[in-house]
């Protein structure tokens, strides 16, 4: 016979046992992810700001400005499509802005960071004797196309712009969420 508070051990026992030898709740499948191909596509929108590193033009001239301070900030949609707002000072020193749209495309998955850009947008700031130096400027705004190649990390990025029939310049800039 077992003395009282015997059987409560046993019991306490039998069933700390039981537990031990219990197989241990399935582990559930891990989300869907985006694949070790992240810089190819995010998942999510994100900002880029930039700046101008060096300016070259085709013809280059002594008055002209290859410093051109660019500001830009863009906004670059999970979808590749692109908006933002650029300030500069154009070729003859002239403070600009241009405000546009665009699509990234991501043509070459050999080189996972490797991108192409257009964009499209207003361009203001050519006054006075430089006003027609860029075409439609009529009214002091014009339509302005900028194609782009560049190398993107997950943090920051490179790229080299064709503005046109005047030049190239190469900027680079950063993500930040």
């Amino acid at each position: 016979m077992l003395r009282p508070g015997a059987a409560g051990c046993l019991a306490a026992m039998a069933l700390t046992s039981t537990l031990a030898m219990a197989q241990p709740a399935p582990v559930p499948a891990p989300l869907p992810t985006l694949g070790g191909d992240s810089l190819l596509n995010r998942g999510t929108d994100r900002w880029y700001f930039q700046t101008s590193a060096y300016t070259q033009h085709w013809d280059p001239k002594p008055h002209h400005n290859n410093t051109q301070r660019l500001l830009n900030v863009e906004r670059q949609g999970e979808d590749r499509w692109i908006w933002g707002g650029a300030f500069f000072y154009n070729s003859f020193d002239q403070p600009c802005q241009y405000l546009y749209a665009g699509y990234l495309w991501r043509p070459a998955s050999r080189w996972r960071g490797a991108y192409v850009k257009l964009t499209g947008g207003l361009l203001h700031g050519y006054k006075g004797e430089y006003q027609n130096n860029i075409p439609l400027n009529n009214l002091g705004v014009a339509p302005a196309l900028l194609p782009a190649v560049g190398l993107s990390g997950k943090r920051f990025a490179t790229e080299v712009v064709v503005f046109g029939t005047s030049g190239v310049m190469w900027n680079v800039g950063f993500f930040f969420d």
